[in-house]
């Protein structure tokens, strides 16, 4: 596995415990639907949080939030319909970024709550 994919995992793996140490209960990680994936679906107070995770060692081109597409939204929308409806929730949805800068010693990390519409 390349470096890459393992900082994703890791930042991942921080994304998980940030959320359970806030409360949240992790549903679901790495959930598939079509061309769309969904880094964590966590839920907490009857709202599902559709959480993309995004680590990057350096901030310097735009910040981690602005690498979200519109393309990549639209696919974490599909995804997260497809799952409330798979699953017959009855739960407000919410769009989630939890940002990962990894420097030389130390991690800043940033959860962003409703990041983008939700429904």
């Amino acid at each position: 596995m390349g470096k890459h994919n393992e900082f994703g995992k890791e930042g991942e793996a921080i994304a998980t415990a940030l959320l359970e140490k806030k409360g949240y209960h992790i549903r679901e990680r790495n959930y598939r639907y079509l061309k769309a994936e969904i880094d964590i679906i966590a839920e907490k107070n009857g709202i599902l949080a559709i959480v993309e995770v995004r680590a990057r060692s350096t901030d310097r081109v735009m910040s981690i939030a602005e690498t979200i597409t519109k393309k990549k939204i639209q696919l974490l929308v599909a995804a997260a319909d497809h799952y409330v409806t798979e699953k017959s929730l009855a739960v407000e949805v919410r769009f989630d970024i939890i940002a990962i800068l990894k420097n030389r010693y130390q991690f800043k990390v940033e959860h962003l709550e409703s990041a983008f519409f939700h429904f």
